[in-house]
C-alpha cells in the first residue's frame, strides 16, 4: 500500500483502482502498467482475482512486487464478476474510486484530470471521460462519447438517460471515478445482467456526472471479453454469479424490480420520485418485448429443459 506519499501530501486524496480479473493472462499487466503510468501518483491498486486458473496469479505477484501501491488479493473460488468487482471496493481505502478491466487501460492523465474534477466539484458524483474502443492488438477503432444526459441538473432527466436501454449506451460511464462513500450507499455491482445501469441510475439519482472531452478510457473489443463470450442475457447471469448456472433467471424483470427501488431509497423529494417513477412506464413499455421474452424462455425451458 502507497503510505508514503499520501502521508507526504495529505492535500491530494488517495484513489484506489479496482481492478477484478479472472484469467487475465491475456492483458492484465498492460492494464496495470497503464495505472502506474499515471502523472497522478497518489493512488493505490487493488488486483481482485477471482480464482484464476491460468497464468494470472504469477504475473500480478510479480508485478506487486515491483511497486508497493499494488496489493493483490486472491480468492479461494470464483465467486463470480459481481462478488469480484464488490471486493474490490470494500477493500478500498481512497476517497475515489474506480474499476479497471483486465483487458482496458489508461491514458497517463486519466486519474489526474479526473481528480482534479471531483476536488472543483462538489456535487459531481461520478467523472469519465470519452472512451477510445481497440481492438485485441491495442489499435484504434473509434471514439465514443455519451449519448446520454448524466450531467443534466434536472435528477428525472438524469434517471431517465442513465436507466434506459439504447443500442449505443454501453455503460462505461460505469468506468469512471466516483466518490467512494457513494457508490458503497449503492449495491454496487449486483449479480444480475445490466446491474451496471441499475447502478448508474442509483448514482445519477445522487448527483450529475461530469463528461472529460477526451478518450482517456481505452475499452478492448476482443473475442475473449465477457459479453462476446456470453451474448445471451439469460446465459451471462452466471458470469454474475455462478450459483445462477442452470437456474431460471428473469435478469430483465430483476432490473425492472431493482429501478423501482433505487427510486425509492434515493435521497429526492417525493415530487422528484414521482417523475422518475412515470419514466418507468416508459421503460416497461419500451422493454416489454424483452419482458415477455424472459417469461417465454422459462416456460420453454420447464417443457423441454435445455432446449430453449
Amino acid at each position: 500500500m502507497m503510505i508514503e506519499e499520501t502521508t507526504v501530501a495529505q492535500d491530494r486524496p488517495l484513489v484506489t483502482i479496482g481492478l477484478p480479473v479472472y484469467n487475465g493472462e491475456n492483458y492484465v499487466a498492460e492494464a496495470v502498467h497503464s495505472i502506474l503510468a499515471q502523472s497522478y501518483p497518489h493512488f493505490e491498486l487493488i488486483i481482485s482475482d477471482n480464482a484464476s486458473t491460468d497464468n494470472t496469479e504469477a504475473i500480478c505477484r510479480a508485478l506487486a512486487k515491483q511497486d508497493a501501491r499494488i496489493q493483490y488479493h486472491r480468492a479461494a473460488e470464483n465467486r463470480g464478476a459481481a462478488w469480484n468487482y464488490n471486493r474490490a471496493v470494500e477493500l478500498a481505502s481512497g476517497k475515489y474510486f474506480r474499476w479497471l478491466a483486465h483487458d482496458d487501460a489508461l491514458a497517463p492523465s486519466t486519474l489526474e484530470k479526473s481528480v482534479a474534477v471531483l476536488e472543483e466539484r462538489p456535487e459531481v458524483v461520478l467523472c469519465f471521460t470519452w472512451t477510445q474502443d481497440v481492438d485485441h492488438e491495442g489499435k484504434p477503432i473509434g471514439i465514443k462519447r455519451s449519448n446520454v444526459n448524466s450531467g443534466a441538473p434536472e435528477v428525472d432527466k438524469r434517471f431517465f438517460g442513465l436507466s434506459r436501454v439504447h443500442p449505443a449506451h454501453n455503460c462505461e460511464e460505469v468506468f469512471g471515478l466516483m466518490r467512494t462513500a457513494v457508490l458503497r450507499n449503492t449495491k454496487m455491482i449486483d449479480n444480475y445482467t445490466d446491474s451496471d445501469r441499475t447502478l448508474l441510475a442509483a448514482l445519477g439519482l445522487v448527483g450529475p456526472f461530469y463528461e472529460i472531452p477526451e478518450p482517456l478510457f481505452l475499452h478492448r473489443i476482443h473475442q475473449a471479453s465477457s459479453v462476446v463470450v456470453n451474448p445471451d442475457a439469460q446465459e451471462r447471469m452466471s458470469w454474475f454469479d455462478p450459483r445462477f448456472r442452470g437456474r431460471l433467471v428473469f435478469p430483465k424483470w430483476r432490473q425492472l424490480y431493482e429501478l423501482f427501488v433505487v427510486i425509492a431509497q434515493s435521497p429526492q423529494p417525493l415530487s422528484v420520485k414521482l417523475k422518475c417513477y412515470r419514466h418507468m412506464l416508459n421503460w416497461i413499455k419500451r422493454g416489454r418485448r424483452k419482458l415477455s421474452n424472459e417469461l417465454f424462455w422459462a416456460a420453454r425451458q420447464i417443457v423441454a429443459p435445455g432446449r430453449a
